[in-house]
């Protein structure tokens, strides 16, 4: 008769040895900007890979071989396909095919900015009901601290099976950049932390055998949740910074960005950030508030933390208050004035236009009376209050000349930008298109 102890190594070691032999099958569940990629990678390393989505359209279009993310190449999706190394499903009884599967869904904020763990809960029940002997789950999704141990682990124990004895489990978090040329799913660290030890060891070979980055493992799915927040408050807060420096730098008529540029010419104790008309993305505008509703249960006030998402929160006011001030110095008000607005993605050369800061700033337009056109060549549609809108792909002369005033909101590289200051009658740029313009008083900088 093994010991509980003795049960789990043995399961262990067998699991490590399928997924060291390419043997194990493995499952995704959410086939999104994080998951997608990530089965991708594990099918080109060997796996039999079964994606998990709630979403028809994503599973037919897998299937299909038809890619819809932008960090994925296409013909490395139809080859998986074509070679049924990769296929996806909205069947969640194939759980049971699998050896090992990571939970890649959303964890967005409520209207209270709380978080709201639905669809995690959601896919924790999924997998419990087919969760079998000796498999490993992982969430990758970002979340509280605690979410691991305190929310997953007794969903997944309803199947009767016990952590850490008869199955595994870890936290591994995602580190996705959308449109990063140089850090990729693939050659980008990654951090795992299990329930156990055996939890952790699994993991971390899973990962080994799919990635060629480091797999850097510590001593709890905490301290990878806790890593995880710390790396998107890091960013927000210094972001903040920048988008202070940046209102306070317009009312002295200093440039910000000669500013910065000036600073990080230090080789040490700098590292630039920098202001635009808000936070977008996922991660950096979410993330933090995890910690801050977290914090509150050990009575502790995160006050730096939320300064800064006020600061950041506050940046498209700041933004249709400066277009106020630009049209009124020309003798036009806001209200009737033709705006066109150049990007709608939450950053230059992607199609993620997740909690993108121009959202807001379209409605404010609205609000104040101005006509709005968006010119985007990578988001094919977005919302916009109740209705879906479609941006136009290429910008025009003509566009530029009847626009009362351009905004650049995106900086995408395939704009050009020669053309934009040529025949623009007024431009307000935030994000530091042209490093230098000589003698133009029609250019404002945020």
């Amino acid at each position: 008769m093994l010991t509980t102890k003795e049960k789990g190594n043995q399961l262990a070691e067998k699991l490590i040895e399928k997924l060291n032999n390419k043997t194990a099958v493995i499952g995704v569940v959410g086939l999104g900007y994080v998951g997608l990629p990530l089965a991708v990678e594990k099918a080109k390393a060997g796996y039999n890979v079964i994606g998990f989505d709630v979403q028809e359209s994503k599973v037919d279009e897998v299937n299909q071989g038809i890619n819809y993310i932008g960090d994925v190449v296409d013909e490395e999706l139809k080859e998986l396909v074509v070679n049924k190394k990769l296929k996806a499903t909205t069947d969640y009884s194939f759980i049971k095919e699998v050896d090992a599967v990571a939970i890649c869904v959303p964890t967005p904020l409520d209207i209270y900015k709380q978080p709201n763990t639905s669809y995690v809960e959601s896919s924790a029940h999924e997998i419990s009901d087919y969760l079998h002997e000796g498999m490993l789950v992982v969430l990758e999704s970002t979340t509280y601290p605690g979410t691991t141990e305190e929310l997953l682990k007794p969903i997944l124990e309803q199947s009767g099976l016990t952590c850490g004895e008869d199955f595994f489990l870890a936290y591994s978090p995602e580190r996705v950049d959308p449109g990063n040329k140089q850090f990729k799913t693939k050659n980008t660290p990654k951090v795992v932390g299990g329930v156990s030890e055996n939890c952790t060891k699994v993991a971390a070979t899973m990962y080994g055998n799919v990635l060629e980055s480091d797999i850097h493992e510590v001593s709890s799915p905490s301290v990878a949740e806790m890593e995880k927040i710390l790396e998107n408050t890091f960013r927000n807060i210094n972001i903040g910074l920048a988008n202070e420096m940046a209102v306070l730098c317009n009312k002295m008529g200093i440039d910000v960005w000669e500013v910065i540029d000036a600073a990080a010419t230090k080789p040490y104790g700098f590292m630039p950030f920098y202001p635009g008309p808000g936070l977008g993305g996922h991660c950096i505008p979410i993330d933090p508030w995890y910690l801050t509703w977290k914090a509150r249960e050990y009575n502790y006030h995160t006050k730096l933390i939320e300064t800064a998402g006020e600061i950041n929160n506050e940046m498209p006011n700041y933004v249709i208050q400066r277009i106020m001030e630009i049209l009124n110095k020309e003798g036009k008000a806001v209200k009737s004035s033709n705006i066109l607005v150049l990007g709608v993605a939450y950053k230059k050369d992607i199609d993620d236009y997740r909690e993108s800061p121009v959202l807001p700033i379209l409605e404010k337009l609205e609000d104040a009376g101005a006509n709005w056109t968006v010119v985007d060549p990578y988001v094919k549609e977005f919302k916009h209050r109740n209705s879906i809108e479609t941006p136009i792909a290429n910008v025009t002369v003509e566009m530029l000349e009847n626009a009362d005033l351009v905004m650049i909101a995106t900086n995408h590289s395939g704009f050009d930008y020669e053309e934009i200051i040529k025949y623009s009658n007024l431009i307000f740029d935030t994000r530091n298109s042209y490093k230098v313009v000589e003698n133009n008083i029609n250019y404002y900088k945020l």
